[in-house]
């Protein structure tokens, strides 16, 4: 794969909301998008750590229960670390799929991947299975990790309830009920701890960072 084939979210997203709009009643899909439009007025002063920063060392668990530490998987290669939010967001879905997609140009350039969520393992590796992620997926049980790196934020009453309405149970995908989940991040964290990107594309979960930004930075170096 070339750096002009590489996906783009932005135009993902437009075949997704197209589905979305055919398989979502028109007023669910209000309710959440007018719940995406809050949290980007909500939130402006996201992420905790930046650029140049030392990153947080941290030990979680895989989609098979296996412990995973962050400084050590750094001994082999740099790390791209993604805070997503859950398997049933269809955004984290398409995002998850499309860095999927550029792991072999991610590999190529010195990096693995991992992403990173409060859900149980049971539903990392679920998430795994259908999206046939070759990447490590880590749950975060009550986003200790995430609050290091990103904002953490309780799940509106609203989407919540719209959730249920169609027939996902919230609470059945994480190991607790505080309804907590982060603001979507990546970050590129070098040999040496140090981290080299960090970006978020804000409050609205519908944005996520591109592929292309992502090779990018990992060439420069």
């Amino acid at each position: 794969m070339s750096v002009s084939t590489l996906p783009s979210y932005t135009e993902g997203l437009k075949d997704l909301r197209v589905n979305l709009k055919s398989m979502l009643p028109a007023a669910s899909l209000k309710v959440f998008d007018n719940d995406a439009n809050q949290l980007k007025d909500r939130f402006q002063n996201i992420l905790r750590v930046k650029s140049g920063d030392k990153a947080p060392d941290f030990t979680l668990s895989n989609a098979t229960g296996e412990s995973v530490n962050l400084y050590n998987q750094l001994e082999q290669k740099r790390i791209v670390l993604v805070f997503y939010r859950g398997t049933w967001c269809p955004y984290c879905n398409l995002a998850l799929a499309q860095y999927q997609s550029i792991l072999p140009l991610i590999k190529e350039n010195g990096a693995n991947l991992i992403a990173v969520s409060a859900q149980t393992p049971d539903e990392s590796l679920s998430l795994k299975e259908k999206n046939e992620l070759e990447f490590e997926v880590l749950s975060d049980n009550g986003n200790l990790v995430a609050r290091l790196y990103t904002t953490v934020f309780k799940n509106g009453d609203a989407p919540l309830e719209e959730m249920n309405k169609l027939g996902f149970n919230f609470d059945s995908y994480y190991g607790n009920d505080s309804k907590e989940i982060p603001v979507p991040a990546v970050f590129i964290i070098e040999k040496d701890g140090q981290i080299s990107f960090a970006k978020t594309e804000g409050g609205d979960y519908r944005s996520r960072t591109e592929s292309l930004e992502i090779i990018n930075k990992l060439k420069k170096g």
